[in-house]
């Protein structure tokens, strides 16, 4: 009995392989805004948001084409042979196309085998986590040993050009991340979720869907700030989303810390999702987290929705922050509302 037990324990275990991230040529800094915006202070964006420049996706790079270099610079810096990859799980929020899934084309495009399993998620800031939990649940199951997890966004394309708010923000990426039923840097443990869809229309792109297709006679708005922007392009109401995260996430961080059976005490590192400098700090002095275990990495690209926590976590990993820890806590929460977290082992 206690055999079997042990290997069930082994069937359930799922580990973070590695990672690997990919970052646009074309670089936005905060020198380059205020040029555009000479009323919006560079170092009023620096210390406010903790972002000195972000990465735009070029007019003809996309969701697809970024995921692409993401993964082969996955399989190139670990030495991975993709052949072994037996699941693609695709997260953005900024497909190619409506249909056909955007996996299908990165699995055509990175020459994976046809006999794996691929979908997108459309998730944003959470979308790495509940990604997480995705991937542990598939080798959990038996259906996959080696899943190849990729987080890609061109948020610059739904941002207006004179949303000067927004545009200070958010920058595009993408994040690849093998997870695997073999020994990792780290082990996948707890999660816990939350959804409220209340707050949808707090962070939107209004059209483009099927419920409001795309129009050409829309009237540009510009809001108190001065940002302008009209229904095609994203909208965040920064003092909700700020209201919103207060709320949620010092509970969401107590959940996590109770599903695992740990204490604060017990956490060697946090990576929240790099929202921007100023809301992370307000979280951590409210969660009573010390500085020296709260990890910040978005000064170089900005926010880069489902992939600035495994951007911070592969930081982490190369500025040897995960040396002699043991418990991690991931927490990613934002547009949907959304917010999931999760506890990592290292191994």
């Amino acid at each position: 009995m206690e055999e079997e037990l042990q290997q069930y324990n082994l069937k359930m275990k799922a580990s973070i392989k590695a990672i690997s991230y990919y970052l646009p040529e074309t670089v936005l800094s905060n020198d380059l805004i205020n040029q555009e915006f000479p009323e919006w202070d560079i170092e009023k964006i620096s210390s406010k948001t903790g972002i000195s420049s972000r990465h735009i996706s070029a007019g003809d790079e996309f969701s697809s084409d970024m995921a692409v270099s993401a993964a082969e610079k996955l399989f190139a810096e670990h030495n991975i042979d993709r052949s072994t990859i037996d699941y693609l799980l695709f997260c953005t929020q900024s497909p190619d196309y409506f249909l056909p899934t955007t996996a299908c084309i990165i699995q055509e495009k990175l020459g994976l085998n046809t006999s794996i399993g691929a979908l997108d998620f459309n998730l944003g800031c959470s979308g790495f986590v509940y990604g997480l939990s995705l991937a542990k649940g598939l080798i959990a199951g038996g259906m996959a040993e080696n899943i190849l997890l990729i987080t890609s966004e061109t948020y610059s394309k739904f941002i207006h050009p004179k949303d000067k708010s927004n545009k200070t923000i958010f920058g595009d990426a993408a994040a690849a991340t093998l997870i695997t039923s073999e020994k990792g840097f780290c082990s996948i443990e707890n999660f816990v979720f939350g959804t409220d869809g209340k707050g949808a229309e707090n962070l939107i792109v209004k059209q483009g869907g099927m419920r409001f297709p795309v129009s050409n006679e829309n009237e540009d708005i510009k809001d108190e700030y001065g940002n302008i922007r009209n229904d095609k392009n994203l909208f965040m109401n920064g003092t909700e989303i700020f209201n919103f995260t207060g709320e949620f996430v010092p509970k969401l961080t107590e959940s996590i810390l109770e599903k695992s059976n740990l204490s604060k005490d017990d956490i060697d590192l946090y990576i929240f999702h790099q929202a921007n400098k100023y809301m992370l700090n307000h979280l951590r002095k409210k969660i009573k987290i010390p500085e020296e275990k709260f990890f910040i990495a978005m000064e170089h690209c900005g926010n880069t929705v489902s992939s600035t926590i495994p951007i911070a976590l592969y930081e982490a990993q190369k500025q040897e922050k995960l040396h002699n820890i043991k418990n991690l806590i991931l927490a990613g929460f934002g547009v949907g509302y959304s917010w999931a977290a999760c506890n990592l082992k290292i191994e």
